[in-house]
């Protein structure tokens, strides 16, 4: 599942009422939660990313680091 605006626009909404007057344990717990999957989304993006690169060797071979390194299988 990815992070959707509502739900980044709700972990700032909850970062600044921590600031301001407090959280609830129920909030503190949607916090931890909201965060959990914010950061979740962030490495499986970064992630595809990485597996996506290839590097041009000096030899000019070509070095898919998906497949050497991520997993990635030929297609």
């Amino acid at each position: 599942m990815g992070i959707t605006r509502d739900m980044i626009d709700r972990i700032n909404e909850l970062y600044h009422k921590s600031q301001d007057v407090g959280l609830t344990e129920e909030e503190k717990g949607e916090q931890r939660e909201l965060r959990q999957k914010y950061i979740e989304a962030i490495r499986v993006n970064m992630r595809a990313n990485l597996n996506n690169i290839s590097i041009k060797e000096e030899d000019g071979s070509i070095t898919d680091l998906g497949k050497k390194y991520g997993g990635v299988k030929e297609v």
